[in-house]
């Protein structure tokens, strides 16, 4: 339940991004692929694409109506075929990639005119999680909490395995208390891909790695973006009344024109520590798949763990990555 008494669940939004460049795989997905593609567009592992892959899972949470596919046009190649059968209100297409700041604004400013009330899930499209009811059970669990603490954040945080220095890494804090669950807490401080020898410090205390998964109410979203990013907020603002009609992908256009690329990991999550909570999510198999050996890490895991022959799919997939992580 919400605060104002209404069932949290017809409150739920979801919006999943997919509009990255992906520019450290396309040597790899080329060799497999044929293409350049961006890597949430490709089936790394069997038939469906990682993007694809995600708005399964989103599906169980959330409405289909009141999920956003955040894409943009100069993949159009790649995922014309995937969106082919969803209605145009559900597209978010970004005239070029600016970065996942611009990207997420625009999608609580579109949410804000659907439901004031949302919370809204953040879903990285391009990301592998090998237990998909793990997934479910940990987020089913945000969207309660944000519902019911509409003043935070909340941040799917990853036990470590290594002191990966290109993640970012979550510190929590106290725990956020009642109604929340005990695996819930605040965050003291966000770093942003730390060094290694930082990483290493960092896992003894109980950091995690960050996900980039993100629940939380519209307004609490809006409220670190404000603080953070003040001048981009504006600019979203001044094209507040384009949404949902005819004249929105001109004015994307324009906007996008005149915006730099911003991230929200870098330019809001770390600035903004005292608006966070994270939820220690365990098992969920988790990788962002952002170079060829974390591909090789997870391909093989899935082909030990589906099957003791050789898969034609996998193996060939498998030898490929190996081949390309070592250079």
């Amino acid at each position: 339940m919400t605060l104002d008494g209404s069932d949290s669940r017809c409150h739920r939004c979801a919006s999943i991004l997919a509009g990255g460049d992906g520019k450290r795989l396309p040597p790899l997905t080329r060799k497999i692929a044929g293409d350049d593609r961006p890597k949430q567009f490709w089936a790394v592992l069997g038939d469906q694409t990682l993007l694809q892959e995600m708005h399964r899972r989103v599906s169980q949470l959330v409405q289909s109506w009141r999920t956003l596919l955040v894409l943009t046009s100069t993949d159009e190649a790649f995922y014309a075929d995937e969106v082919a059968g969803i209605a145009s209100s559900r597209l978010v297409i970004q005239p070029s990639n600016q970065g996942t700041a611009p990207a997420i604004l625009h999608s609580l400013t579109r949410f804000r005119e659907m439901d004031p009330n949302g919370v809204v899930g953040f879903f990285p499209s391009d990301h592998h999680f090998s237990n998909h009811q793990a997934f479910i059970g940990h987020i089913d669990s945000a969207y309660a909490a944000a519902a019911s603490r509409p003043e935070v954040v909340i941040l799917l945080g990853i036990p470590p395995e290594t002191p990966e220095a290109e993640y970012g890494w979550i510190e929590p804090g106290v725990p956020l208390g009642t109604p929340a669950p005990a695996s819930l807490s605040r965050v003291n401080r966000f770093w942003e891909k730390p060094s290694v020898s930082r990483a290493s410090s960092l896992m003894e205390p109980g950091c995690m790695w960050n996900s980039f998964v993100m629940v939380g109410h519209i307004h609490a979203f809006l409220n670190l973006l404000r603080r953070a990013l003040p001048d981009l907020v504006e600019a979203f603002e001044s094209i507040r009344s384009s949404f949902f009609t005819g004249h929105e992908r001109a004015a994307l256009r324009e906007l996008y024109s005149r915006i730099h690329s911003t991230g929200f990991s870098e330019d809001v999550l770390s600035m903004q520590p005292t608006g966070l909570a994270v939820l220690r999510a365990i098992g969920l198999g988790w990788s962002d798949l952002g170079e060829p050996g974390r591909v090789h890490s997870v391909i093989e895991r899935k082909g030990v763990q589906g099957q003791s022959g050789f898969d034609p799919v996998y193996g060939a997939g498998l030898a490929v990555v190996r081949d390309k992580a070592a250079g």
